[in-house]
């Protein structure tokens, strides 16, 4: 019987030797979400014998308001360029392989702690295993940002990384597809849809969710779907983030190298370019991270004091007072009786709320504990 990478294997040849096309697609579709499935079957398999004490691998303690992976092929100057960002000075020489395990700094930036990840350079394969890359990229799906670090003066680096990451289940600068999927015991697969499907029919759709095992269920779409849509709802693994391409090492590039590389991405992608060797580009850059990282100033107000309107509490735009806790003190959460808030977020001044409130930007808050 064939492993499970036989399998996959044969059915990734098949999709190859398979033109794409709308007649295609569904076909297609199907043979992905077989690939899916199995992928998960592997995973599930993987996590396993690594609980049973299978194989060695690094874990990275997340500190800091957000982190962002640096991601690149061996020396293209990540170590370099984490030395400019940071305070970090990691191991780097003009040779493969510098950088054996994940090196953590912090960049300190308009009020933020941004924790910069110099990780193992990624190679062809990585998501199969190879150069450590699934634990690469284990700590790269959990950042907050990725930064695509490339060379200029080589011509397949970011496909090759691109490809790795997808395959790895990373869905960068996309939004999560509009598409809903439910199990039932019975009525086989009902397709519900808010809009008209052009890409795909019913048909074409039941048969990818039959083919990652489903034989009953609800599937609901509020927007024209693809094949991939499908498959990456059906895997339930997906992380969809923010991505930037740095092209490093421009004080040594022509404009006919900066070119090509730039051919290589994607429209719309935004793309830095630096020099971590002379200090280009490196303000820009921080600033860019900063901003794309999507922070928000919050005020703390103590109860019977004034609040403090110099310094802020830089925070995700998507927190809450109980993430607010969390990052104040670990005790806060526990000893949480109230909470009031003036600002963008309260519907009137000193609104009284709970621990599930969403913040905005500019609020004032006082956190009310009790004394045991």
């Amino acid at each position: 019987m064939a492993t499970i990478e036989e399998q996959i294997k044969s059915l990734e040849d098949e999709i190859s030797k398979t033109k794409y096309n709308k007649a295609t697609q569904g076909h297609i579709g199907k043979l992905k979400a077989k690939i899916a499935a199995l992928r998960s079957r592997k995973e599930k398999a993987q996590a396993h014998a690594k609980s049973s004490g299978g194989g060695p691998g690094f874990e990275v303690k997340k500190s800091g308001d957000a982190s962002v992976s640096l991601v690149g092929f061996p020396s293209v100057g990540k170590s370099s360029l984490i030395s400019q960002l940071t305070e970090v000075e990691s191991d780097a020489g003009d040779f493969a392989f510098t950088t054996l395990t994940c090196i953590p700094g912090v960049m300190d930036h308009r009020g933020a702690k941004i924790q910069i990840l110099d990780l193992p350079g990624l190679i062809k394969g990585a998501s199969d295993g190879k150069g450590r890359g699934r634990e690469i990229l284990n700590v790269i799906r959990s950042s907050d940002m990725v930064l695509y670090v490339v060379d200029p003066f080589q011509k397949s680096h970011f496909k090759i990384l691109d490809k790795e990451l997808w395959k790895s289940g990373m869905r960068l600068n996309q939004q999560s597809p509009q598409v809903f999927i439910t199990r039932t015991k019975r009525g086989g697969i009902v397709v519900r849809s808010t809009v008209e499907q052009t890409n795909l029919t019913d048909e074409e759709i039941q048969e990818i969710v039959r083919s990652f095992g489903i034989v009953s269920g609800t599937v609901t779409l509020r927007t024209n779907v693809t094949d991939d849509h499908i498959v990456d709802t059906l895997a339930e693994n997906r992380i969809y983030s923010r991505a930037v391409v740095v092209i490093n090492k421009v004080d040594l590039a022509t404009d006919k190298d900066l070119e090509r590389t730039r051919a290589m991405i994607p429209r719309n992608w935004p793309i830095l370019e630096v020099s971590a060797k002379t200090g280009k580009g490196i303000k820009d850059m921080k600033d860019f991270i900063f901003e794309n990282l999507h922070f928000m100033s919050i005020y703390l107000k103590p109860q019977g004091e004034e609040a403090d309107l110099i310094e802020p509490l830089i925070v995700k735009d998507t927190s809450t007072v109980r993430d607010v806790c969390a990052k104040l003190h670990r005790d806060f959460v526990r000893k949480y009786r109230y909470a009031r808030v003036k600002g963008p977020s309260a519907k009137f001044d000193w609104q009284r709320v709970g621990l599930d409130h969403h913040l905005m930007d500019g609020d004032l808050l006082t956190i009310i504990l009790r004394k045991s």
